[in-house]
């Protein structure tokens, strides 16, 4: 299995595979409205923008599991989204990510990259996954990791 068997609803309802993305160095990051970390969405646009002609997208995926902080619905969540951060990188429908329901994506992330002493447990929102162009997850990092810092993996993931 690969990160391209996947399919996904975007946050306009849409059943989307991620085979669309093959060849692309994508940035997963579980996301919501209401968090410490939300001002993240900022950053997350910058580097969009910056590589995004380079092969990187940021993929947004709103998580309500993490003291309830994404309770609006996906039309809210894209509103919000676009007013306060001007975001254009592809968002998708709300999903769990731990848990009975977790997402199957988010299942394949956690097992790919573990995080701190191995727990596959996605800990909070804003969590990230580097995903290279052939797929392979290179590297989960934590939610206080801010998206400036990823800038070096990045450059190195588009090179190679």
């Amino acid at each position: 299995m690969v990160i391209y068997d996947f399919t996904v609803q975007t946050i306009q309802g849409v059943e989307e595979s991620l085979q669309q993305y093959k060849g692309k160095v994508l940035l997963i990051v579980n996301v919501a409205s209401k968090c410490g970390f939300t001002p993240q969405y900022k950053g997350l646009q910058a580097l969009y923008e910056e590589y995004k002609e380079e092969g990187l997208t940021v993929l947004g995926f709103p998580c309500n599991q993490f003291m309830a902080q994404e309770p609006g619905t996906e039309e809210e969540i894209a509103s919000f989204c676009e007013l306060n951060y001007g975001v254009t990188f592809p968002m998708f429908a709300k999903i769990d990510v731990n848990g009975e329901n977790a997402h199957p994506l988010y299942r394949y992330l956690s097992e790919q990259a573990p995080g701190l002493l191995g727990s596959q447990a996605i800990k909070w929102n804003f969590t990230k996954f580097l995903i290279d162009r052939n797929g392979t997850v290179l590297k989960r990092y934590a939610p206080q990791v801010s998206p400036e810092d990823l800038r070096a993996d990045i450059e190195k993931a588009l090179r190679t």
